[in-house]
């Protein structure tokens, strides 16, 4: 699962914003530290971020700052926290999560049309989502994944993880940690995904509108 990059130098020139700006808001938690990426150059260390998820923050905290405060901005943009509610029949109809995921995945209030979906609920079908339209991982394995992603994501109280999905002989793992963290395997397991929970949610965002 590649991702765009893009330098901070290529990143001030296209926004025309400051180098000031911008560490100030990754001060004040509007931009996520787990974007800022060091990276070996010819030149040396560089700073680079993902592209698509940068420039589409930059613009919203643009367009906001002039009515909210930076705190206020800093609550309206917490990595895994959204105010909505989306009810059933439209994740499908609105594209937001494929129907087999609705179907095998919501809880059972959900299915019948009782309730509405947290942004959280939600987040957790789209992480699934994502994951089986990439290939990454199959039916049953999304079941634990959803599982997991119910019972621990809650406990980050929206601030950034990682999923962690391994393998060890076959056997399938998965595991939420703080981001960024140092994680380390023993020689046998293969990751098979490392995944920023505030990219999805960010990706969630987008498709919410």
């Amino acid at each position: 699962m590649d991702r765009e990059l893009i330098s901070k130098k290529d990143l001030l020139e296209l926004t025309g914003i400051s180098y000031g700006q911008l560490y100030r808001w990754k001060r004040k938690q509007l931009i996520p530290e787990e974007w800022f990426v060091r990276k070996s150059t010819f030149t040396g260390q560089e700073t680079f971020f993902p592209k698509e998820l940068i420039l589409a923050r930059i613009d919203k905290i643009v367009n906001l700052k002039e009515d909210l405060s930076l705190d206020e901005l800093a609550g309206k943009l917490s990595p895994l926290q959204y105010e909505t509610a989306v009810a059933h029949h439209e994740l499908v109809e609105r594209n937001i999560v494929s129907r087999l995921v609705v179907e095998r995945f919501s809880t059972r209030g959900q299915l019948e049309g009782s309730e509405s979906y947290t942004f959280e609920q939600l987040l957790t079908l789209f992480a699934v989502d994502r994951l089986l339209q990439d290939g990454e991982l199959g039916l049953e394995e999304a079941g634990v994944l959803a599982e997991t992603l119910r019972e621990h994501l809650p406990k980050f109280e929206g601030k950034p993880c990682e999923l962690l999905f391994a393998r060890k002989m076959g056997v399938s793992t998965f595991a939420l940690a703080s981001a960024p963290s140092d994680v380390y395997y023993d020689a046998g397991v293969k990751l098979v995904v490392r995944l920023s929970m505030t990219e999805i949610a960010e990706q969630l965002r987008g498709k919410l509108g």
